[in-house]
């Protein structure tokens, strides 16, 4: 997969010029339905299905700031998947300088109730597993 790209804008940064740490939250969103699509089963695809996946846990360690117009180029990896829910694994880096890691988790959910996605939508399930072969 490719990795994503994010340009800080300069509403993103803060009084100091600092890129404000809440944005590397939608960057990490960015990434996610990004690749997403480039697996194929983008995020319409599933809310189609009636398949919806809100995050039940988030984590950021904040390693070296950026500012406005930085190239932050974020990889993302599985780490784990679950029938219920799924976790992704975050590497944001400007250059050679890993800025941000972070994982956020998800559960999958169709009519506001926990549905077991290798039923669900198994194709997705199934391109996820052949990722981690």
């Amino acid at each position: 997969m490719t990795p994503y790209t994010h340009i800080v804008r300069y509403y993103e940064c803060d009084r100091m010029g600092i890129t404000h740490h809440s944005n590397y939250i939608r960057f990490m969103e960015e990434a996610r339905i990004d690749w997403m699509d480039q697996l194929g089963y983008g995020y319409e695809r599933m809310e189609q299905q009636g398949i919806v996946s809100p995050v039940t846990a988030i984590s950021c360690q904040y390693k070296h700031a950026t500012t406005f117009k930085d190239a932050i180029l974020i990889s993302l990896t599985v780490a784990e998947l679950t029938a219920l829910k799924i976790t992704f694994n975050y590497t944001m880096r400007v250059g050679d300088t890993v800025v941000c890691t972070a994982s956020s988790t998800h559960c999958f959910l169709h009519n506001g109730r926990p549905v077991p996605i290798q039923q669900q939508f198994p194709d997705f399930y199934q391109a996820i597993l052949a990722l981690q072969q």
